[in-house]
């Protein structure tokens, strides 16, 4: 296996952005109380020595996206694609399906079975499905496209220990907005006994979609609450109940309060509490500024207004929806037509309740070159980002090593990696240098921590593009479809 630990600037998606550019900005940090400051990654990172020893636990899954360490403690799995939940014995890989759920609709793109989170006896699945389609949509196939009622569902299970199972579905909430591009899909129970869940733009005003406007700022009305009405909750954070009501000390954004916990995000596919209950985030960025956040209630993150940080470099928002004569345009990502509108300038823009990530991965300035020759034909591959999937915490209690204690650890899709993210002591920023681990060809779609947090383990997706500096540009992963397992430490730190 060809293994690098030299970091890679690389994404998976893009979007309707001007891209202009340079070299990638200077890390920095912020207080410990959490006040903005600038800060970004800045590659290349010091070779941190030989990867640890790699174990493949079990492969053979058609797509895992949800990698949980379960209170029976075994490895639990959603499979988007493959519609089931699997069982997975840490130790030897044996692996059983506790449950398939037929009523999946996936196209092979980002929709499918998704997120699920463990409380108590229940178990939370979300997934995406076609109200028209029936219960038994067909299985995805090379042609497959997405339905165009498709839509998004959060379900109940009854969950039994002792037999490792999962009965009596019960609906949480439905008719959710989905999509086969950016459609988010974390699910995370908290410590205040609610249930988050991330729900992304939808891709919206980029290639296919560039007609359909983003509506990460739109926030909805007393009269859709009351009907049901979801519309609005693209590009959102959602806090409920666990019968999916809306909690009674959820934020009143804008005179309304719904499920609605924080807005204004793109691709938001990662969700984890950690120190103080605080939950932390991560999201795709366009052609850079990936993002680390804070989500604080009711706050606003910028999108499609700003990505990053606030500093009118390389990005603007450049709305294709709002063309004259859309639909007769060619999408382009890198030029752009005279009659797509540009909106303001991320500086000028502003609003009230506007929150800062912690950290971008990367910034960089205007002027740089987001075609770059080296990546022939394939320059998504070599963009100034990660893609990130997901993200974890590791405590500072029981870390293997100081350098990973109180940490968020978040795989990356286009470089088959693992960044660890330092927090400060107080759990509000991320501070320090960003440390890559476990580098291999593979796109690493979440981890999981055991018990100990000793070891995490890695799922991978079953196809896709790697990106040139792990190796491969033609698709082909080193171990598609699998779940792996690391040792956790940092190479030359004991």
């Amino acid at each position: 296996m060809r293994r690098s630990l030299a970091l890679a600037a690389l994404l998976v998606v893009s979007s309707g952005v001007v891209a202009c550019s340079g070299a990638p900005g200077a890390p920095g940090s912020g207080p410990a109380s959490g006040e903005k400051a600038p800060g970004s990654i800045n590659p290349p990172a010091a070779s941190l020595g030989p990867a640890p020893t790699m174990r493949v636990v079990t492969s053979g899954l058609t797509d895992p996206w949800e990698l949980t360490w379960g209170p029976d403690n075994f490895l639990w799995a959603t499979e988007k694609v493959g519609r089931k939940v699997d069982r997975i014995n840490p130790a030897d890989g044996a692996k059983s399906t506790v449950l398939d759920i037929p009523e999946v609709s996936s196209s092979g793109a980002q929709d499918g079975l998704l997120g699920m989170a463990f409380a108590g006896d229940s178990v939370f699945l979300a997934y995406d499905y076609s109200p028209s389609a029936g219960p038994n949509p067909p299985p995805p196939g090379p042609d497959t496209e997405p339905p165009p009622d498709l839509r998004g569902k959060i379900v109940r299970y009854h969950y039994d220990k002792a037999a490792a199972t999962l009965t009596a579905p019960t609906v949480v909430l439905d008719n959710l907005p989905a999509s086969a591009d950016h459609n988010a899909g974390r699910l995370v129970f908290g410590p205040d006994q609610k249930l988050y869940y991330s729900i992304g733009d939808q891709g919206n005003n980029q290639f296919d979609r560039a007609c359909r406007p983003i509506r990460a700022q739109d926030l909805p009305t007393a009269a859709q609450v009351t009907a049901k009405d979801w519309s609005t909750y693209v590009g959102k954070t959602l806090r409920m109940n666990p019968d999916g009501t809306v909690p009674a000390d959820n934020p009143t954004i804008h005179g309304v309060r719904s499920h609605v916990f924080t807005y204004g995000h793109r691709n938001p596919q990662g969700l984890v509490f950690g120190p103080g209950g605080r939950l932390f985030s991560d999201e795709h960025g366009p052609k850079s500024d990936d993002e680390v956040n804070l989500l604080r209630a009711g706050k606003n993150y910028g999108w499609p207004f700003v990505a990053g940080y606030r500093d009118d470099q390389t990005y603007r928002y450049a709305n294709w929806s709002a063309a004259p004569g859309c639909a007769g345009l060619h999408y382009d990502d890198y030029d752009l037509p005279p009659s797509v509108p540009l909106g303001p300038t991320e500086t000028q823009w502003n609003a009230p309740d506007y929150v800062e990530p912690l950290k971008t991965i990367y910034t960089v300035p205007t002027g740089y070159n987001f075609q770059d020759p080296a990546c022939g034909e394939e320059f998504d591959l070599c963009w100034p980002s990660i893609a990130p999937s997901s993200i974890d915490y590791v405590p500072a209690a029981g870390a293997p090593n100081p350098a990973l204690a109180n940490a968020l650890l978040v795989p990356s899709l286009k470089n088959g990696a693992v960044y660890v993210f330092k927090l400060t002591q107080d759990g509000a920023w991320v501070g320090g240098d960003v440390v890559q681990l476990f580098r291999t060809r593979n796109r690493y779609r979440d981890v999981a921590l055991s018990p100990d947090h000793t070891k995490v383990y890695v799922a991978t997706d079953s196809e896709g593009k790697a990106g040139p500096q792990s190796g491969s540009v033609t698709g082909d992963l080193d171990n598609p479809g699998s779940i792996l397992e690391f040792a956790l430490t940092v190479p030359g730190q004991r």
